[in-house]
């Protein structure tokens, strides 16, 4: 496993974190009227599912367990391989979810569904980002 491409994915996941917290309106209905933050928002909370995603593939690569079949696998298997815990591995699995309707554009984004991610689910992404360093420091004692 290439500990350095991790950090790189951590530290632009990071970033992504960052941007979204810099960036979203105070209020919902703030959000609601601005284009220019909804774009923001939109694209660094779809980084941020893709990057978790890639970092965890990237870990799966490394056992000789299966590769994940979807996204959301990626996560039970990080919690299969005790670097997440499960209730994180499942909330993730629902921010792909997110991702895919806001890609794909399945539907219509429901902004009270986005600013309800970044009030009160962004802390999954920094969990996730403090789980994987921990593991980390555990492989490199």
């Amino acid at each position: 496993m290439d500990l350095e491409v991790i950090t790189q994915k951590l530290d632009s996941l990071v970033r992504c974190i960052q941007r979204v917290k810099s960036s979203c309106p105070n209020t919902l209905v703030e959000l609601q009227k601005n284009i220019d933050a909804q774009d923001i928002v939109t694209l660094n909370l779809t980084r941020a599912v893709q990057l978790t995603v890639d970092i965890g593939s990237h870990i799966a690569a490394d056992t000789p367990n299966p590769a994940p079949a979807t996204m959301g696998e990626s996560f039970e298997l990080l919690n299969q391989l005790g670097v997440i815990e499960a209730g994180l591995a499942a909330r993730l699995k629902k921010a792909v979810g997110f991702r895919n309707i806001a890609v794909h554009n399945y539907e219509v984004i429901n902004w009270d569904v986005v600013y309800h991610i970044v009030t009160e689910r962004l802390v999954d992404f920094t969990d996730f980002v403090s789980a994987i360093n921990s593991w980390l420091k555990t492989r490199s004692t």
